[in-house]
Parts: structure tokens; C-alpha cells; sequence
């Protein structure tokens, strides 16, 4: 575990405080999105069937929790990882039009998470998915939808001042946009993660475009799933975090695979026995909508307004007692 302990660290609000903030942002968060991008409010599971290839894969190495139940003897149920694939299936199903979309609550466990500052094994954030054209799979449609979500953040940084105004934590006033190819040519010799935080200390907030192919390098910056974002379409919001002094990731987006993209990222991946899932299918056969979509971290989004040192601040989780006794000995207080 890496644990950063910032120096003189001050949380600003008590333990109840923080709870009423928490509930402030959470709820006038996803009403200002849901306006900004036309989106409807639709329960979503928090399991799904295994075979149905609905689970998101991440970077393909994390294993999901999973079970049997007593009502379906023999099929394996899976705890989401994300809904990335469940919600573009639910705009079909539910007869969602042109320029709809819907968020959810998307609640997860990622047991494979390496726990630090950032990083729980329980994963909150808002799910959405909204219905473009096949002329929107572009660049510019990309970057119109997170110059809105940037928006809503920074209008809820306002929101949060007006409330609690010795806690909020501010925020850079425009977002930059850079490809991680751009990245690499600039910093070849750095990591991935150094190559984020040094452009976002440069610039304060970045959405770092087309993540999960290889690089002129042949190497990847980061891991994707090659079956639901478009690896030239995609990328994350990114903050400069002052409090803990590297990147804040609060979004993972992207413009969703066209039956194209699917199939020639599948290859890359060497995923190719994913086609014959039952989405996967459904893709190829020109069923489902185009869409974009993404996630937005509930904690992350807490974490970075009010300026936390941990994300175990402002949500309730798992850790070893070790990093609990060593957080409340710096006025680090996990819920």
C-alpha cells in the first residue's frame, strides 16, 4: 500500500460535517448532470449472468467476485465491475431516442484494486450512456460532451463554496485536451502515471484522449476493455491534486465500439471468442444504438471538492487496521 500523508494536513469539516457534504454534492451533482446532458435516472443491477459478457473486463487481468444462486443452478453471477456494456443495452430496451441517455448509481467491488490513497475495492460512481448518431463518433462530439461535464464540476465547486466555504477545494477554470501519444513523444523515458502528472501539473485539469491501444512505442498507456469504448474515442478527466500532489482521475469516458472498431480491437486484444456473446452479437448485428457514455466518481468527486486526503474519507470501506491507525494519527478520518 501507498499511503501519502500530507504535510499538516487539516480536514477542515468534523466526521458529520463531512457526511452532510457528501450527501450536498451527491445529490445536486446528478440532478445538474442529468439537465446538462439529458439524462433520465434508471436503476441498474449490481450483478449480472456471466455468460452474458455484459461485466466490463477493465484492463482484463481483474477477476470479478462472483457466485452461484439457488434460483439459476449451474450459472455463474458476477458482481459488475462497471455497466459499461449493461447501460448501452438498456437504452435499446427501454426505447431511449436520439440525444437520450440515462445515469445510474453503479455500485462495485473490485477486489483486485491495490488500496492507497485514491483507490478502495469499492467503487461508487454515476454510470451514464446516451444515444448519438454514427456521424457523432468523432473527436469534436468527444470533446463538446466533457467540455459539459467540466461544467457541471465547476459549477458545482461554487455549489459546494457557497455551503461549506472553508472546505471547498478549487478548481482550474478550462480543461485541456492531449493524447497520450502526445504524451509519450514529449516524455519518453517517464511512466505512464508520471507522464499524467507531470501534464496536469502543467496544465491543472486534462482529458488524456485515446487510451488502451499501443502507442508508436507498441506499448499501451493503460489498459481498456476492447469491447465497449473506442480506444481512438476514449480518455479521462484528470485534476492536478495539490492536497496529495499527482493526478485525480474523476472520469472514465469515451465514444462507445461501432461494429468496426469492436471487431479490430477484439483482434488486438486477441478477445476474438467474445463475438459470439450475447452483446457482442447484438452489436454486430446492428441492433444496438451508437452511443458514449462513461463513469464519474462519486467518492473521487467528494474527494477532490472538499479537498480530502483520502478516499476513505468520504466513503465507508474496507482497510487493513494498519492504515486506519496511521490515517487517525494524522487527522486522516476513514468513515
Amino acid at each position: 500500500m501507498n499511503l501519502i500523508i500530507p504535510k499538516d494536513y487539516d480536514p477542515k469539516l468534523s466526521v458529520k460535517e463531512t457526511q452532510k457534504a457528501i450527501q450536498y454534492i451527491r445529490e445536486t451533482f446528478q440532478d445538474e448532470f442529468g439537465k446538462e446532458l439529458n439524462l433520465s435516472r434508471l436503476s441498474a443491477p449490481m450483478m449480472v449472468e456471466k455468460g452474458t459478457g455484459l461485466n466490463d473486463n477493465l484492463n482484463g487481468v481483474e477477476s470479478p467476485v462472483s457466485f452461484t444462486m439457488k434460483g439459476l443452478p449451474g450459472e455463474t453471477i458476477e458482481i459488475v465491475h462497471s455497466l459499461a456494456k449493461w447501460k448501452r443495452l438498456a437504452l435499446k430496451r427501454y426505447g431511449f431516442g436520439m440525444h437520450e441517455g440515462i445515469y445510474t448509481n453503479m455500485n462495485a467491488i473490485r477486489k483486485d484494486e491495490d488500496l492507497d490513497n485514491i483507490h478502495s475495492i469499492y467503487v461508487d460512481q454515476w454510470d451514464w450512456e446516451k444515444v448519438i448518431a454514427k456521424d457523432e463518433r468523432n473527436t469534436a462530439a468527444l470533446k463538446h460532451t466533457v467540455r459539459q461535464i467540466f461544467k457541471v464540476i465547476k459549477h458545482m465547486e461554487h455549489e459546494v463554496w457557497y455551503k461549506f466555504p472553508k472546505a471547498v477545494h478549487h478548481l482550474p477554470d478550462e480543461i485541456h485536451f492531449v493524447t497520450t501519444q502526445e504524451l509519450e513523444d514529449r516524455w519518453p523515458d517517464k511512466t505512464p502515471k508520471e507522464r499524467e502528472d507531470a501534464i496536469c501539473k502543467e496544465l491543472g485539469c486534462v482529458f488524456l484522449m485515446q487510451i488502451g491501444g499501443p502507442m508508436k512505442s507498441g506499448k499501451r498507456h493503460d489498459g481498456r476493455a476492447p469491447d465497449y469504448d473506442d480506444w481512438k474515442l476514449n480518455g479521462d478527466i484528470l485534476f492536478w491534486y495539490e492536497p496529495l500532489q499527482h493526478a485525480l482521475e474523476i472520469s472514465s469516458m469515451g465514444i462507445r465500439v461501432s461494429e468496426e472498431s469492436m471487431l479490430e480491437q477484439l483482434k488486438i486484444a486477441h478477445e476474438e471468442d467474445r463475438e459470439k456473446l450475447p452483446f457482442h452479437q447484438m452489436l454486430l448485428n446492428g441492433e444496438l444504438p451508437y452511443t458514449i457514455g462513461g463513469g464519474i466518481g462519486q467518492s473521487r468527486l467528494c474527494m477532490l471538492l472538499l479537498g480530502k486526503a483520502h478516499v476513505g474519507e468520504v466513503q465507508a470501506a474496507v482497510w487493513p487496521e494498519d492504515l486506519r491507525q496511521k490515517c487517525e494519527e494524522n487527522d486522516i478520518h476513514l468513515l
